[in-house]
């Protein structure tokens, strides 16, 4: 990285979370120049079809602390 790029990544990281987050987002989305339709149509009846499986109670959310307690612990497994 050159120099203003590395200032640039530092003023990032002091931003708050939510700030952050919302920059990773729109960065990513700045990478995407291609559309794949197909893909876009899976996304959208999988969307749909976890909306109905909440609604009608056979999903039971769970919070992101312990979801990523339970996919950081399954990671940690997969190295063993």
């Amino acid at each position: 990285m050159n120099p203003s790029t590395e200032k640039l990544l530092d003023d990032a990281l002091r931003l708050p979370a939510e700030a952050r987050a919302a920059l990773a987002c729109q960065l990513l989305d700045s990478l995407e120049t291609e559309v794949d339709e197909d893909a876009e149509a899976a996304w959208v009846r999988e969307i749909g079809r976890r909306l109905k499986e909440l609604d009608s109670s056979q999903a039971k959310p769970v919070p992101w602390a312990e979801a990523r307690r339970q996919i950081l612990s399954s990671a940690d497994a997969g190295r063993d």
